[in-house]
């Protein structure tokens, strides 16, 4: 089977086709990064009309890659949600017109799922697995037992890890997006010269909060001399937030790998999945925590990380494989999320 995938959740303009072998046949994602960077964030407006001029092109530069034309396709996904939901209708209404036009199923992916089965069309994984969802909407810590079938150990009771990076790079004059920027900048920093807190560290559980984080660091950034940050100062800060999130990461993770081992004892593994998965420094902590938990650790490849159209149409290929597929009357979410049975968490500020 061979899959049109489409992804406009947000910043992103995507669209791949993905065969049910694992083969990437094309992988085509257009970014707005120039249109958003003045305002140092997403504009629901800006992204929603450039998906509306974009994708249309995307998806045929997709075909053409793939060497193949409509009629070989036997489904179209697309993200249904969460996102913003201009952007979610453009590509929704888009998957559901070539559905229709061409006799084919329509699949609306939860774009969430999109990342958690991602570590399946890399690395061919089983279930069940443990998954590290970490980009700007999200970060949760859930149990994957199968194609729609999650169970949520924990989540941030305010701001998602990806939203602190890029308000942390904001406020120390860094460009956006910030976590590839704060990145840089700690690799020649010093990350103890600053004391910065761990939010929920050592605490049972596996929630996360990162707003104090955040103001710690503008209060450090308050306190020192008045006047342009000096790189020096700016790189230990970067450095010293970097590494507080890592702990803050890698101490909620210990917590939830103990309770995975507790249901799974000789299974399973370690995923990372989302855009700050793509952060080379967490990548290589959590490494080290899934080796001394003995697990195996997966984490895709960069461009499989932040948001793509292959990850929508391998969910849509995992999906149509159970013999699933939606309506046409299927309505776009802002919110959708993955284990509907969760707690709500205590914070106004998450995002399923």
């Amino acid at each position: 089977m061979i899959v049109l995938g489409i992804e406009t959740s947000c910043d992103e303009t995507a669209a791949a086709v993905v065969a049910d072998d694992r083969r990437i046949l094309s992988n085509v994602v257009l970014s707005q990064l120039d249109a958003h960077r003045p305002y140092g964030g997403v504009v629901p407006e800006i992204a929603a009309r450039a998906h509306l001029a974009h994708l249309g092109g995307l998806i045929r530069q997709g075909l053409d890659e793939a060497e193949i034309g409509f009629e070989s396709l036997d489904g179209v996904a697309a993200t249904g949600g969460p996102g913003l939901i201009g952007g979610v209708m453009v590509g929704v209404m888009t998957g559901k017109a070539i559905a229709a036009v061409h006799d084919l199923p329509f699949l609306a992916v939860n774009h969430l799922e999109g990342h958690a089965l991602t570590a399946r069309l890399t690395d061919d994984l089983g279930f069940p697995y443990l998954l590290l969802l970490v980009s700007g909407g999200h970060c949760q810590l859930l149990v994957v037992d199968g194609v729609g079938a999650y169970r949520r150990l924990g989540t941030t009771i305010d701001d998602a890890v990806g939203e602190a990076f890029d308000k942390s790079a904001k406020l120390l004059g860094m460009g956006y997006p910030g976590g590839p920027e704060i990145e840089r900048a700690a690799r020649n920093g010093h990350a103890a010269r600053f004391a910065l807190p761990r939010p929920m560290a050592g605490r049972p559980g596996c929630d996360f909060s990162f707003s104090g984080l955040k103001t710690a660091l503008r209060r450090h950034v308050d306190a020192l001399p008045p006047g342009p940050l000096r790189r020096g100062d700016v790189n230990d800060l970067a450095a010293g937030f970097q590494a507080a999130v890592g702990d803050c990461l890698i101490n909620r993770t210990g917590n939830a790998i103990a309770a995975f081992r507790r249901d799974h004892r000789d299974a399973g593994a370690l995923v990372v999945a989302g855009g700050v998965a793509a952060n080379g420094a967490l990548r290589d902590r959590l490494a080290e925590l899934a080796a001394e938990s003995g697990l195996p650790f997966i984490a895709p490849p960069a461009a499989l990380c932040t948001d793509n159209a292959a990850m929508i149409a391998w969910a849509g290929l995992e999906r149509l494989r159970l013999g699933q597929s939606d309506g046409l009357d299927f309505a776009p979410r802002p919110r959708w999320p993955l284990d509907p049975d969760a707690a709500p968490a205590i914070g106004a500020g998450v995002k399923a």
